[in-house]
Protein backbone atom coordinates (compact mmCIF):
# COMPACT_ATOMS: atom_id res chain seq x y z
CA UNK A 1 0.00 0.00 0.00
CA UNK A 2 1.63 3.40 -1.02
CA UNK A 3 2.43 5.78 2.08
CA UNK A 4 1.43 8.83 2.49
CA UNK A 5 3.22 11.92 1.33
CA UNK A 6 3.58 13.89 4.75
CA UNK A 7 4.47 10.17 6.69
CA UNK A 8 7.25 9.30 4.31
CA UNK A 9 10.31 11.50 6.03
CA UNK A 10 9.16 9.65 9.33
CA UNK A 11 9.84 6.32 7.85
CA UNK A 12 12.50 7.70 6.53
CA UNK A 13 14.19 9.30 9.70
CA UNK A 14 13.20 6.11 10.95
CA UNK A 15 15.62 4.16 9.04
CA UNK A 16 18.78 6.95 9.18
CA UNK A 17 21.33 6.03 11.43
CA UNK A 18 23.33 8.61 10.54
CA UNK A 19 20.33 12.05 10.47
CA UNK A 20 19.54 10.28 13.77
CA UNK A 21 22.73 10.26 15.79
CA UNK A 22 23.05 14.17 14.66
CA UNK A 23 19.97 14.23 16.90
CA UNK A 24 17.49 15.55 13.55
CA UNK A 25 14.16 16.05 14.42
CA UNK A 26 10.96 16.46 11.81
CA UNK A 27 8.91 20.07 13.03
CA UNK A 28 6.77 20.06 9.87
CA UNK A 29 6.18 17.44 7.14
CA UNK A 30 3.42 17.94 4.01
CA UNK A 31 3.55 16.92 0.52
CA UNK A 32 6.45 19.33 -0.81
CA UNK A 33 8.00 21.02 2.25
CA UNK A 34 9.92 19.49 5.24
CA UNK A 35 11.45 21.51 8.14
CA UNK A 36 13.44 19.65 10.49
CA UNK A 37 15.93 20.95 13.33
CA UNK A 38 18.79 19.81 15.41
CA UNK A 39 20.93 21.34 18.03
CA UNK A 40 24.47 21.58 17.21
CA UNK A 41 27.00 19.98 20.43
CA UNK A 42 29.94 20.14 21.15
CA UNK A 43 31.57 16.81 18.96
CA UNK A 44 29.99 18.98 16.05
CA UNK A 45 32.53 21.85 16.33
CA UNK A 46 36.17 22.56 14.14
CA UNK A 47 39.31 23.59 15.23
CA UNK A 48 38.05 27.13 15.12
CA UNK A 49 35.18 25.90 17.94
CA UNK A 50 32.97 26.63 15.29
CA UNK A 51 30.18 24.21 13.74
CA UNK A 52 31.90 22.26 11.02
CA UNK A 53 30.29 23.15 7.73
CA UNK A 54 29.23 19.60 7.08
CA UNK A 55 27.22 19.71 9.88
CA UNK A 56 24.56 22.63 8.02
CA UNK A 57 25.08 20.66 4.99
CA UNK A 58 24.17 17.67 6.95
CA UNK A 59 20.63 19.21 8.20
CA UNK A 60 19.88 20.63 4.82
CA UNK A 61 20.76 17.76 2.85
CA UNK A 62 18.21 15.49 5.12
CA UNK A 63 15.28 18.09 4.76
CA UNK A 64 15.96 18.26 0.82
CA UNK A 65 16.14 14.17 0.77
CA UNK A 66 12.51 14.09 3.15
CA UNK A 67 10.86 16.81 1.07
CA UNK A 68 11.84 15.24 -2.48
CA UNK A 69 10.39 12.02 -1.22
CA UNK A 70 6.74 13.33 -0.30
CA UNK A 71 5.90 13.07 -4.09
CA UNK A 72 5.61 9.08 -3.10
CA UNK A 73 8.51 7.91 -5.28
CA UNK A 74 12.04 7.28 -4.30
CA UNK A 75 13.93 10.23 -4.75
CA UNK A 76 17.88 9.98 -5.02
CA UNK A 77 20.05 13.73 -5.08
CA UNK A 78 22.24 14.08 -8.25
CA UNK A 79 23.31 17.67 -7.84
CA UNK A 80 23.66 19.97 -4.67
CA UNK A 81 25.46 23.09 -3.08
CA UNK A 82 25.64 25.23 -0.04
CA UNK A 83 26.55 28.60 0.82
CA UNK A 84 27.46 29.11 4.11
CA UNK A 85 26.26 32.62 5.73
CA UNK A 86 26.98 32.78 9.23
CA UNK A 87 29.30 30.73 11.71
CA UNK A 88 27.16 28.57 14.43
CA UNK A 89 28.41 28.00 17.74
CA UNK A 90 27.63 24.83 20.59
CA UNK A 91 24.33 24.94 21.89
CA UNK A 92 22.66 26.84 18.68
CA UNK A 93 19.24 25.48 17.41
CA UNK A 94 19.11 25.59 13.99
CA UNK A 95 16.53 24.29 11.17
CA UNK A 96 16.19 23.64 7.70
CA UNK A 97 13.15 24.58 5.82
CA UNK A 98 12.63 22.41 2.23
CA UNK A 99 10.21 23.50 -0.62
CA UNK A 100 10.03 22.36 -3.73
CA UNK A 101 11.25 25.18 -6.18
CA UNK A 102 10.01 23.59 -9.29
CA UNK A 103 9.21 20.26 -10.39
CA UNK A 104 9.59 18.29 -13.86
CA UNK A 105 7.90 14.82 -13.91
CA UNK A 106 11.40 12.85 -13.17
CA UNK A 107 13.87 15.97 -11.97
CA UNK A 108 13.17 18.63 -9.28
CA UNK A 109 14.60 21.19 -7.98
CA UNK A 110 14.56 22.33 -4.22
CA UNK A 111 15.75 25.12 -2.03
CA UNK A 112 16.65 24.98 1.65
CA UNK A 113 17.19 27.73 4.03
CA UNK A 114 19.22 26.79 7.17
CA UNK A 115 18.18 29.24 9.95
CA UNK A 116 19.59 30.01 14.14
CA UNK A 117 15.75 31.70 14.92
CA UNK A 118 14.94 34.52 12.12
CA UNK A 119 18.55 34.22 10.65
CA UNK A 120 19.82 33.30 7.80
CA UNK A 121 23.06 30.83 8.14
CA UNK A 122 23.39 29.04 5.14
CA UNK A 123 21.63 28.72 1.81
CA UNK A 124 21.45 25.26 0.32
CA UNK A 125 20.44 24.11 -3.34
CA UNK A 126 19.38 20.82 -4.83
CA UNK A 127 18.77 18.45 -7.50
CA UNK A 128 16.81 15.05 -7.46
CA UNK A 129 15.97 12.56 -9.73
CA UNK A 130 12.66 11.14 -9.00
CA UNK A 131 12.56 7.10 -9.79
CA UNK A 132 9.83 4.90 -10.28
CA UNK A 133 9.85 2.96 -7.02
CA UNK A 134 6.50 4.18 -4.77
CA UNK A 135 7.43 4.59 -0.42
CA UNK A 136 4.82 1.92 0.55
CA UNK A 137 4.27 1.14 4.47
Amino acid sequence: MPLKGELIPHKMLSQDAYSTWLGIEIIESKVGYVKVGMKVRKEMLNSMNFAHGGITYSLADTAFGFTANTHGKYAVSIETSINHIEALVEGDYITAEATVNHQKTKVGFNIVEVKRGEELVALFKGVVYRTTKDWTE
